[in-house]
C-alpha cells in the first residue's frame, strides 16, 4: 500500500530524473526517464558506476551512450539474450558430444566385428605366417581402438568441464536476476516469488509464517545531507545487520528504496518478534562513519512492522498488514517493532424492536 513517504520519495526520484534529462540535453523518451529514475533511486549500482564514469570524464552523456547503457542494464531482453547465448553454447557442446559418441560407437562396433572375424579365421589357419599376420592385424586394430577411445575419453572430460563452466554462467545470470547488487540481498522479484510459495505452504501444511517490512528512519535526510554514497553505505549497513540475524530458511530482500522485506517460514509469532527486535538492535548498535572524511554521522535506526499468516491470506494481504504495522511504528516515534494490529472486535448489533 502506498504511503505518504512513498509518494514523496518517488516524486523526488522523478524530479531528479527529469533534471538529469534536461542537464544532459536528452529527449524525454520513456526509456530515458526509466534510466535516470533508476540512477536517482540508486538501485542499480553497475548502471550508476557506468554513468558516473562518463560524467566524470566528459561532464555530459550523449544520447548514443545513454542508449548503450539502457540496453546493457535495463532492457527487458538483457537477461533473456544472455540466457539464450548460454543455451546455444550448451546445445552446441551437446551436439559435438553426441557426434563423438556416435563415432566412438562405430569404432567399437568395427572392433567387435574384426574380433569375430579373427576367431573364424583362426579355425582355418594352418600356416605360421598367416597366424603371425592375423596377430599383427589384431594388435593394430586393438591399438587403433584404444587410441580412439582415449581421445574420446579426453574429449568427454573436456566437454564435461565446458558444460560445467556454462552451468556456472547460467547460475550467475539466475543469481543476478534475483539479487540486489548494492546490498547483495535478494531483490523484490525474489521476495514476491518466495512469498507466493510460502503462503501456499502455510495454507496447505498449516505451518506458521511471518512477514517483516522495515524502513530506515529519516533516510532521505541522510541522502540530502551527506549524498548518495553515504546513503548507499547506510543501506549496506542495514543489509548486513539483517543478514546476521537470518537463519537457514529465512529470506531477506531489498523491498524498495530504503525498505527491506523479510520472510520467516515456519516461525512462530514470538520468534518472529524476537528476530525483528534483534535486527532493530543490531542496526542501532552500529555507528555510521563517513568514509571520505572519517566524520561520525551518528547511529541509524529502523522501524519494523510484523504480520502473521491467517488462513484466508494472500501474499498481498499479509504484506498490507505488515505495511500498516510498519507505519504504525513510524507514527509511534520510529526505532521500534510493531506487530500487526488486531482487527477491532465487532459488538453484536442490537435487535430492532
Amino acid at each position: 500500500m502506498a504511503s505518504k513517504d512513498d509518494f514523496q520519495r518517488t516524486i523526488t526520484y522523478g524530479d531528479s530524473a527529469l533534471s538529469y534529462i534536461k542537464s544532459n540535453s536528452l529527449p524525454a523518451f520513456p526509456r530515458n526517464y526509466e534510466l535516470w529514475y533508476s540512477y536517482a533511486s540508486g538501485f542499480n549500482l553497475s548502471l550508476n558506476r557506468s554513468i558516473n564514469k562518463i560524467l566524470s570524464r566528459d561532464g555530459k552523456i550523449s544520447e548514443e551512450e545513454t542508449e548503450k547503457i539502457y540496453n546493457r542494464f535495463l532492457s527487458p531482453n538483457r537477461l533473456g539474450d544472455r540466457i539464450d547465448e548460454v543455451g546455444d553454447k550448451i546445445a552446441s557442446e551437446v551436439r559435438h558430444l553426441a557426434e563423438r559418441l556416435d563415432q566412438g560407437n562405430i569404432v567399437t562396433e568395427e572392433y567387435a566385428e574384426r574380433l569375430k572375424k579373427a576367431l573364424s579365421e583362426l579355425n582355418l589357419i594352418t600356416d605360421q605366417n598367416e597366424l603371425q599376420r592375423l596377430i599383427i592385424e589384431l594388435m593394430r586394430v586393438t591399438t587403433q581402438t584404444a587410441d580412439c577411445n582415449r581421445d574420446l575419453r579426453a574429449e568427454l572430460l573436456n566437454s564435461r568441464r565446458q558444460i560445467g563452466v556454462l552451468q556456472e554462467g547460467l547460475e550467475a545470470i539466475r543469481y543476478e536476476s534475483m539479487t540486489d547488487e548494492l546490498t547483495t540481498l535478494h531483490n523484490r522479484k525474489h521476495f514476491d516469488k518466495s512469498l507466493d510459495k510460502h503462503v501456499k505452504e502455510a495454507r496447505d501444511s498449516k505451518v506458521p509464517l511471518a512477514v517483516l517490512l522495515s524502513d530506515i528512519d529519516h533516510f532521505k535526510q541522510f541522502n540530502d545531507n551527506f549524498g548518495h554514497q553515504t546513503g548507499d553505505q547506510v543501506l549496506r549497513l542495514v543489509a548486513l545487520a539483517v543478514k546476521k540475524n537470518m537463519k537457514g530458511s529465512d529470506i531477506a530482500c531489498r523491498y524498495g528504496g530504503e525498505e527491506f522485506g523479510i520472510i520467516l517460514p515456519r516461525t512462530s509469532e514470538e520468534d518472529a518478534l524476537d528476530i525483528a527486535e534483534q535486527i532493530r538492535r543490531s542496526v542501532i548498535s552500529k555507528e555510521l562513519v563517513k568514509r571520505s572524511t572519517g566524520e561520525n554521522l551518528g547511529r541509524i535506526t529502523i522501524s519494523i512492522g510484523v504480520a502473521f499468516f491467517r488462513s484466508e491470506d494472500t501474499p498481498m494481504s499479509i504484506v498490507n498488514r505488515a505495511d500498516k504495522a510498519l507505519y504504525a511504528a513510524k507514527r509511534a516515534g520510529r526505532n521500534q517493532v510493531k506487530p500487526e494490529l488486531e482487527e477491532p472486535e465487532r459488538l453484536p448489533v442490537a435487535a430492532s424492536t
